[in-house]
């Protein structure tokens, strides 16, 4: 399947979903053509009486890990120099790729933070780096981080805008069990001096993270969820301590593993009701990297709606309980094992990350962590050049459209078509988010509300705009726009490292700048194209919700 990008004057015949004759409408615009392919229609329908979830305003998060370059996987190394000690602070694109989202959470974190130590001078713990030993757990020594190297984080993360989450070491002080597990409370000496040296130092830390993957069955090893929840609370008293006088104070996020219901029902009862702030999993539900089935999962809606259970289980756990912990998706690269060339880092890739940040937000879920910001094959930054894969432009593209309020969505038509809304950000209305996973089959997809539309005052009210309660849809002037964001694949390709906005080659320049995200400007009264395989966010200004006041 081929796709057109054509600039020119089209005349389009309307069919128009409120009460109006259809019309012809001739608008000079980008138009994507999809060649040789068959037109389904749809209808999204918003209930905007209220949210069903509310995000942060800084949802979209990514990581930074410890992984050095001998970090290999399937004969592949594919890390470089993307770790936190060796990250090339000082590379423009870097820093421009980070500024764009103004503000960004960073969570810094992984694997091998549950073997890294805080060198803080002490001639029994000396500061080397990780050393590659498959003897070990998790194949590396133990690491370390000097103060040097926290200090020049934390410049990089004042000018770039980062709102950081640091993941502690919660093995030490732990003795290995018989059955693969390890007991014995958290010797948390070693990260309550790195606490007091950030304090000391005024560096801005968002929250502590307690752990890597120790949760449930574990990765590596595990422990239970009763000394977990003690553990969380001596990290909840270090912080109260060594922040005593501040007038807000880091959160307390934990385990930063993957879900496991009776495991996580523990710990939140164990530690409510304001122990801990915020429960945080991670998502690599399409196996490993190397499966040579990741595309057809990721184009494979069934599959997609997998990840249903955990989103919806967690919420419930959450809402049964008296605890004030909200939940965070803290890490996800889709694939474990560092992703797949070619595939996580590449157009493909974008259906399954842009539907996960969709879903997880209509589950409540506060701040979606994607692994990586750079490193592997699952970087939204490329981890050579360090300039954007497509999954970075799908991510500023939600960052500055999707807004806090999440609404109720449904989709009558081809189950190919994922559809999500939210109100619209730093701005009047609503945006849609229309993912389309079919290659052969274009959507024509008509919107309407099931709740009265909010009424403007007097004095905002655009005298050419109805509203109806019997159809309870607002109609609108034919002078009214919306504006569309079409991202497509270079030459068609899913594969492909480049990703189009309207027809145009996103690049950074010779400068490293991010590039602007311009959309195209549309009749509110046309149904919205998407094109087979691609993505379509939509802003429209002149729906206005209750949810939305």
């Amino acid at each position: 399947m081929g796709l057109v990008y054509q600039v020119m004057g089209l005349c389009f015949w309307l069919s128009v979903l409120v009460a109006g004759p259809s019309r012809v409408l001739c608008q000079k615009s980008v138009v994507v053509v999809a060649a040789a392919s068959n037109v389904s229609e749809g209808t999204v329908t918003i209930n905007g009486s209220f949210a069903i979830g509310r995000i942060d305003d800084d949802f979209v998060c990514a990581t930074l890990d410890w992984w050095p370059p001998e970090k290999c996987d399937y004969g592949t190394c594919s890390w470089n120099l993307a770790s936190l000690l060796n990250l090339d602070l000082n590379n423009t694109i870097l820093l421009n790729a980070v500024k764009a989202f103004s503000p960004i959470k960073i969570r810094l974190g992984g694997t091998l933070q549950d073997k890294v130590i805080y060198d803080m001078g002490d001639p029994r713990q000396p500061c080397h780096s990780f050393i590659r030993n498959t003897s070990e757990m998790f194949g590396f020594s133990q690491g370390c981080l000097p103060m040097s190297r926290w200090d020049e984080l934390n410049e990089f993360f004042r000018k770039a805008e980062v709102v950081v989450i640091f993941g502690l070491n919660a093995l030490n002080g732990r003795v290995p069990m018989p059955d693969g597990s390890v007991g014995g409370p958290w010797d948390y000496t070693n990260a309550a001096s790195l606490i007091r040296y950030t304090v000391n130092k005024g560096y801005a830390i968002h929250g502590w993270e307690l752990g890597n993957e120790l949760s449930g069955n574990g990765v590596g090893t595990k422990i239970g969820a009763a000394q977990y929840a003690a553990d969380v609370i001596s990290l909840r008293s270090v912080i109260q301590n060594l922040y005593s006088g501040f007038k807000v104070k880091p959160l307390v996020l934990a385990p930063g593993g993957f879900y496991d219901a009776n495991w996580f029902k523990e710990l939140i009862d164990r530690t409510q009701p304001n122990e801990l702030d915020v429960i945080t999993h991670h998502i690599y539900n399409l196996g490993p990297g190397v499966d040579t089935h990741l595309v057809d999962k990721i184009l494979n809606p069934d599959y997609l709606d997998g990840e249903v259970g955990t989103f919806s289980g967690l919420q419930n756990i959450l809402k049964s309980s008296p605890t004030t912990a909200t939940a965070w998706v803290g890490e996800a690269g889709g694939a474990y094992n560092s992703g797949h060339n070619l595939v996580t880092n590449a157009f493909v890739f974008s259906f399954w990350y842009l539907d996960q940040l969709g879903m997880s937000a209509t589950y409540d879920t506060k701040t979606y962590c994607r692994q990586s910001l750079i490193g592997g094959n699952y970087g939204l930054l490329n981890t050579t050049t360090y300039k954007p894969n497509p999954d970075y432009y799908s991510a500023l593209l939600w960052h500055r459209l999707m807004g806090r309020n999440v609404l109720s969505t449904s989709f009558n038509g081809t189950k190919y078509v994922r559809t999500y809304a939210h109100c619209a950000k730093q701005s009047q209305g609503i945006t849609l988010l229309l993912i389309n996973l079919s290659g052969n089959t274009t959507a024509r997809i008509h919107l309407t509300t099931e709740s009265v539309v909010s009424r403007l005052s007097a004095r905002r009210r655009d005298p050419r705009t109805k509203f109806s309660r019997t159809h309870r849809t607002q109609k609108t002037s034919s002078t009214i726009t919306r504006e569309e964001y079409h991202l497509t694949a270079k030459d068609g390709d899913l594969h492909s490292q480049t990703m189009l906005l309207n027809g145009k080659i996103l690049a950074v320049n010779s400068d490293g700048k991010i590039p602007p995200l311009e959309p195209v400007k549309l009749n509110t009264t046309e149904p919205i194209t998407v094109v087979p395989f691609s993505i379509v966010f939509v802003h429209i200004p002149n729906v206005v919700l209750s949810a939305c006041r």
